[in-house]
């Protein structure tokens, strides 16, 4: 069987706060948001790959990771590290991609990679 991932979701205590989060610190743009008696629900614009969406549940203690490749890790770093909670500082790992992990305000673990880091650009 093959398979292809095509949807990730993080759940949150706060909707708005967590659009707004997403928004104003990382400049991810929501699509929308989807608000009835049964949930709460919003979903970003990604270039490529799976959509990533975030919804309010019960958070139980356990965090979702996620990972987004980007082009230039180095820049992304600059101009995060000291808006947000970091999980793992910006390194070059052996098999050659360089990533940093943060946490958004309900502890989802967000990497961002860039893969086979070159340190001459």
């Amino acid at each position: 069987m093959k398979t292809r991932l095509t949807h990730t979701r993080a759940n949150v205590s706060d909707l708005h706060k967590s659009i707004a989060w997403y928004e104003n610190v990382l400049g991810f743009e929501c699509l929308g948001a989807d608000i009835t008696d049964r949930w709460q629900y919003a979903q970003f614009k990604c270039a490529e790959g799976a959509s990533f969406s975030i919804m309010v549940a019960e958070i139980s203690g356990t965090s979702a990771r996620f990972n987004f490749k980007v082009d230039d890790v180095d820049t992304l770093w600059e101009s995060l590290k000291d808006k947000v909670n970091i999980v793992e500082t910006i390194e070059t790992m052996p098999y050659g991609n360089r990533k940093f992990t943060i946490a958004d305000p309900d502890g989802n673990e967000l990497g961002f990679v860039q893969e086979k880091y070159s340190e001459v650009k």
